[in-house]
């Protein structure tokens, strides 16, 4: 493509097969592989001189017929596109494409992979929707993750710890569930029993279940009984050159050996139809569909993996379509462009590898790379940022960060291990969330920074609410993907101090939101240390942060009612999102006042009861004192 030098850039790359992560750079050496989205500040003068208007480029590398594109650097700070098409007769190259969304209104979710792991049962369910309604949190949202399916025996090793491919070798033998998840309470249920069990006595209003794009993690079992006729042969994944390069994932070794069962292109929608009509049938509203990107690997033979994903996303989305109506589909370990430019319904996608809480080096990286990646996911979907623990000690850290970020609100807690208090800061009594307006992306200083590992910048996130704004601040510093050691390591073990500063600029479309009428003036709400202060248009306010510490600041613009009247409102104080309450504020000024009162008058709706703050400013009447 050329040369890259002395220009600041902003990258998103698959670090591993299923996940992409950020970077940032100067030069076309910089450049990772398998990059998938690039965006470069220049500026619009050729002497690059100051006071020159910025110009920000965009790459996107894309998919031709059989091929998908990468960026990568070379020494020279050349930047190369790279072309795969997975299978070695695929010879041609052209252009596409366009994509949509569509979403659903989020509320909190109970996902029960941390929880359970795969031991997930119908007791399991049941213990943890009882465990967080008796504390004042009702889940409204309920994913049945993984370990509801009817799988192959294979012995287990007590003293091992799930971890991320221990169940890769392992396959779908029927699309109902198993017998241990009918158990309950010594006598069978099923499935349709357990989502009504949690609809009519839970208050549940939406159920998912768990399912992998191949049907399992090792696929389908080929062969098994009553599955037939889905034609499942057995393929051996072969891994992107880009992937190798980066993060090689050695729980594809097994597979590699052992094969995963793949379903026939032309039978899957067969598969999906059945899998789909059968869970309707119980009640489920939607899928939860993981381990998507194992398809690219699989191509050789199907007319490459661009072809392949294409079939399996098709076929997908008609399934989803046809027995879902609200289009229930989450998509998940999937951010490859062969996947995410192939989806035309599915509308919410995970927006970085998992929260493990027992890992120190993720937690950090994980805030910082759900928000670099929602700058590029968040045009087309609805990124979600994972779930955590309410009792764990960067569980504030990941809850401010899931505040700001538009999207879900899920918790996967051990049933009788929660923080109820700090839940209650998240979730209305309802169980509802006060959910931002839009995905949350940095703020436009935080672009071309790394807070993750320069040691000196803070991240911030921006989002919108309906009648005010927020701006998340978080300290990442000390850990990231290492591409020496080809892993997420602590770099720093005692990453420092930090200072930075928040202005209501950083809002992009704050004047949006504050309407014709507004003079530039805000009421800043800090929710950690309580401050409230005006902030006059163009001012600033410091935050210092620790590593692991957030601050999360409420920008309010404030309107006048009167020439002696100013009137701004903050929101519930003790929600993260204080400001999400608002639902709605209109001024009447002295000549719009409907009913002929001579008198302005403000008006605010508040999502819930609770505690709640407005700042208002009387200024006394100016008075005339004769001979002076």
């Amino acid at each position: 493509m050329g040369v890259l030098e002395d220009l600041r850039f902003l990258c998103c790359f698959r670090f591993k097969l299923w996940w992409m992560t950020h970077r940032v750079g100067t030069c076309g050496r910089d450049v990772p592989l398998e990059t998938q989205f690039m965006l470069i500040e220049s500026k619009d003068n050729k002497d690059h001189q100051e006071n020159s208007p910025t110009v920000y480029t965009v790459l996107l590398p894309l998919l031709e017929g059989q091929f998908r594109s990468v960026l990568q650097g070379e020494d020279k700070n050349e930047i190369k596109i790279c072309l795969e098409s997975g299978d070695s007769p695929s010879l041609k190259r052209c252009w596409g494409g366009a994509i949509r969304c569509e979403f659903t209104n989020w509320m909190e979710k109970y996902p029960q992979w941390d929880a359970f792991y795969t031991d997930v049962t119908a007791e399991g369910v049941e213990e943890g929707l009882k465990s967080l309604s008796e504390g004042g949190t009702s889940p409204r949202f309920l994913i049945i993750d993984d370990g509801w399916q009817q799988i192959e025996s294979k012995p287990k090793d007590a003293d091992c710890v799930v971890q991320e491919g221990a169940q890769f070798a392992t396959r779908l033998t029927g699309i109902k569930e198993n017998t241990e998840f009918q158990k309950s309470n010594n006598t069978i249920s099923g499935l349709k029993h357990v989502v009504d069990e949690a609809k009519q006595r839970r208050n549940v209003k939406y159920v998912y279940v768990w399912h992998a794009l191949a049907g399992y993690w090792g696929g389908v079992k080929p062969a098994a009984s009553g599955m037939e006729h889905y034609d499942t042969a057995l393929a051996y994944p072969v891994q992107s050159p880009g992937i190798l390069g980066n993060q090689p994932d050695i729980v594809m070794d097994s597979l590699s050996v052992h094969g995963l069962g793949l379903v026939h292109p032309k039978k899957v929608f067969d598969f999906y139809n059945e899998l789909h009509a059968y869970l309707a049938s119980c009640g489920v509203d939607g899928v939860k569909v993981d381990v998507q990107n194992i398809i690219e690997t699989l191509g050789s033979g199907h007319g490459g993996r661009v072809s392949l994903t294409r079939s399996y996303h098709q076929a997908l989305e008609a399934s989803v379509a046809r027995h879902f109506p609200d289009n229930g589909c989450i998509a998940c370990m999937c951010h490859n462009t062969d996947g995410l430019y192939s989806a035309k319904q599915t509308a919410v996608v995970r927006a970085s590898d998992d929260f493990y809480p027992r890992d120190p080096a993720s937690h950090t990286i994980h805030v910082s790379s759900v928000a670099y990646n929602t700058l590029f996911l968040g045009e087309f979907m609805q990124p979600d940022w994972d779930m955590f623990h309410s009792l764990h000690p960067a569980a504030e850290y990941h809850a401010a960060a899931r505040a700001v970020s538009g999207g879900p609100i899920y918790v996967s807690d051990k049933p009788g291990r929660h923080n109820f208090d700090f839940l209650k800061k998240l979730v209305l009594p309802d169980g509802s969330v006060l959910r931002a307006q839009l995905p949350g992306r940095p703020t436009v200083d935080s672009l071309f920074v790394d807070p993750a590992r320069d040691g000196t910048s803070l991240l911030k996130i921006w989002n919108l609410n309906k009648c005010c704004d927020v701006v998340g601040v978080f300290n990442c510093q000390g850990a990231g993907w290492c591409k020496i050691q080809k892993k997420t390591r602590i770099h720093c073990a005692s990453p420092g101090t930090l200072t930075g500063s928040v202005c209501a600029s950083d809002v992009d479309l704050i004047a949006q939101v504050a309407g014709a009428d507004w003079h530039g003036d805000t009421i800043v709400y800090a929710y950690r240390s309580g401050e409230v202060i005006r902030l006059p248009e163009g001012a600033s306010v410091p935050v210092t942060l620790k590593v692991l510490e957030y601050e999360l600041f409420h920008f309010c613009p404030i309107k006048e009612i009167a020439p002696s009247i100013s009137f701004a409102p903050i929101g519930l104080l003790d929600m993260l999102n204080t400001g999400g309450a608002v639902e709605q504020f209109e001024v009447y000024k002295e000549s719009e006042v409907p009913d002929g009162d001579n008198s302005g008058r403000a008006t605010i709706t508040l999502k819930s009861q609770g505690k709640w703050q407005i700042w208002g400013l009387l200024l006394p009447a100016p008075t005339e004192v004769c001979g002076s």
